[in-house]
């Protein structure tokens, strides 16, 4: 496996104004001082996370899928991070992940009840999993980490990406979380979250982290409001799976979606 490079996007995010939210991130984009594989944005990054479902929603393939698609011809890259779609007669909370030549997405699957998302949004049902520069990426948004079953590695990828606007309050549960998430499935993880405070009153305090699958912090953005780069070795991966297989005493088990 080639190294991949990626770049996590930490900011704050203007309340329920798209455009406001594309020019501050396209402006930290262009500024980039090196080139990357991956840019990495938070969940809704061009609302914030809000419940105004339909008055937030686009159409497939609207203003922020189609300026995705332009920055990663531009620079080469992938890009993701999640907006509401309108979608199948309701709203997703939707992840994007666009190349200059593909563009894949991924639903929600956990809602957060405690905000009422799972009364505003549709539950997505698949698990996804984008092929990128000879990685393969499973794609996982915000309240998806508390659940590990969802994200169980069969063997089937090399880098889970969770987006995110998860509070501070709960600041702790998010670090420990995406840690655990890399060494129970000997794969690297990124977490990409947000930072400032929302129009709810609620206060983001970052902690945007990338993990080597051996629970290894590689980049940790703390507070910082910006962009950080991290490569991700292709080598150490295989070697360390290779070094320490305890996926082979893996129990088999069928994921059971259960009800929404």
């Amino acid at each position: 496996m080639r190294d991949l490079s990626v770049t996590l996007i930490q900011c704050e995010l203007a309340w329920e104004k798209p455009g406001d939210n594309r020019r501050q991130i396209g402006q930290i984009i262009d500024g980039l001082a090196e080139a990357t594989d991956i840019i990495v944005l938070p969940e809704m990054f061009t609302t914030g996370f809000s419940m105004n479902a339909l008055g937030n929603a686009e159409s497939p393939g609207g203003d922020t899928e189609q300026w995705l698609a332009e920055l990663a011809v531009r620079h080469d890259c992938a890009l993701t991070g999640s907006i509401a779609v309108e979608a199948d007669h309701g709203v997703y909370n939707r992840m994007l992940f666009v190349t200059p030549e593909n563009k894949v997405y991924y639903d929600k699957r956990h809602l957060f009840r405690m905000a009422g998302e799972h009364k505003r949004y549709l539950q997505g049902e698949q698990r996804v999993i984008a092929n990128w520069r000879g990685w393969r990426i499973l794609l996982q948004v915000c309240y998806d980490l508390r659940f590990p079953v969802f994200s169980r590695n069969r063997e089937d990828y090399d880098l889970a990406l969770y987006v995110a606007n998860w509070p501070s309050a709960r600041r702790q549960h998010w670090r420990q979380l995406l840690i655990a998430r890399a060494i129970e499935n000997q794969a690297c993880v990124v977490g990409v979250n947000r930072v400032g405070s929302d129009a709810r009153g609620l206060d983001y305090s970052g902690d945007s982290l990338a993990i080597a699958a051996d629970g290894a912090l590689l980049k940790d953005m703390g507070n910082e409001n910006g962009a950080a780069r991290v490569v991700l070795s292709g080598a150490a991966l295989q070697k360390y799976r290779e070094g320490f297989p305890c996926q082979l005493d893996a129990d088999g088990f069928q994921l059971d979606p259960g009800e929404s």
